[in-house]
């Protein structure tokens, strides 16, 4: 049976991620297609040139330019430490463009630095979510304890999911949360605690969650979860995993573990039917969940 002998080189070709080594005089001396693609210069445009300087003028997140010392290359071959680092390099076309970039040592067998090597990605999808939060915050359409969406931007959320219902027939569905005795956890331990149970629970629900679901705070200890593209069986199954992973979840108050138990109720949305009703409709299940015994789901 042939074998294939596949070269390093060829393999970092083939990854998404630029990928740059550099000598112990931070001059370029590997550069994959991924690097091209994210920079735009070629290979052999930067082969032989020293890395940042003559080129790619690293800044920072606001745009100032790094110095020497407090470039991650630099700093590498300093003192061998790897770094992790969010800035912006200058594209062949004079535009910055955001990056996350990692770097690592290169070591001889007595274990000198002779090297590093510069593995970095685009950043944009990043910078612009940061950019996005930043904006909602400033509209006040975020929870400030849990960073989720309020009241008011689940209402958006759900009317733009009915516009789309309409309009192109793409289903939805919801959830209507409601943590368990959750007047007991803050008249026993305080408020204090209290706001560190939604906190827990906030982050479980979206461990629960796929992507492009969405999950607001709907108010005191209420949540509402809206499910693009999902059919009744994967509805119950996603409320499943939801439930089980809040039973899993614990937060601590001094040695003392507190664990809650969510009721749920869930409906596929009705085209005719208005926000208030389809949310209504699952408020409704939730409290038949609760009167069955509650850490259970009714969905209709």
């Amino acid at each position: 049976m042939e074998t294939t002998t596949v070269s390093h080189e060829l393999l970092l070709d083939h990854l998404q991620d630029g990928v740059c080594f550099v000598d112990q005089q931070n001059i370029i001396t590997f550069w994959n297609r991924g690097a091209e693609r994210i920079t735009g210069y070629a290979r052999q445009q930067v082969i032989g040139r020293v890395c940042e300087w003559e080129l790619l003028t690293h800044g920072d997140r606001e745009g100032n330019p790094l110095f020497p010392d407090q470039s991650p290359i630099m700093r590498c071959l300093g003192d061998g430490s790897t770094f992790e680092a969010e800035t912006y390099i200058t594209h062949s076309g004079g535009q910055r463009v955001p990056v996350f970039s990692r770097v690592s040592p290169i070591l001889n067998p007595r274990n000198e630095v002779i090297g590093a090597l510069e593995v970095f990605s685009d950043n944009q999808t990043r910078i612009q979510a940061l950019e996005r939060i930043e904006e909602l915050e400033q509209l006040a359409l975020l929870c400030p304890l849990t960073g989720m969406g309020n009241r008011r931007y689940t209402e958006m959320s759900i009317d733009n999911a009915f516009q789309e219902l309409r309009r192109y027939g793409w289903g939805f569905g919801i959830l209507f949360i409601d943590i368990d005795h959750f007047k007991r956890i803050n008249d026993t331990h305080g408020h204090g605690v209290g706001d560190q149970v939604l906190i827990m629970v906030s982050a479980a629900l979206r461990r629960s969650l796929r992507s492009f679901d969405f999950i607001g705070r709907w108010g005191g200890e209420e949540f509402i979860v809206l499910l693009p593209n999902i059919s009744g069986p994967i509805l119950r199954r996603v409320a499943e995993r939801c439930r089980r992973l809040v039973n899993d979840s614990v937060c601590h108050h001094g040695e003392q573990p507190i664990r809650v138990t969510v009721s749920m109720g869930g409906v596929l949305a009705d085209a005719e039917e208005s926000v208030e009703q389809c949310i209504e409709r699952a408020d409704r299940l939730m409290y038949e969940s609760k009167a069955a015994g509650r850490d259970r789901i009714t969905i209709g």
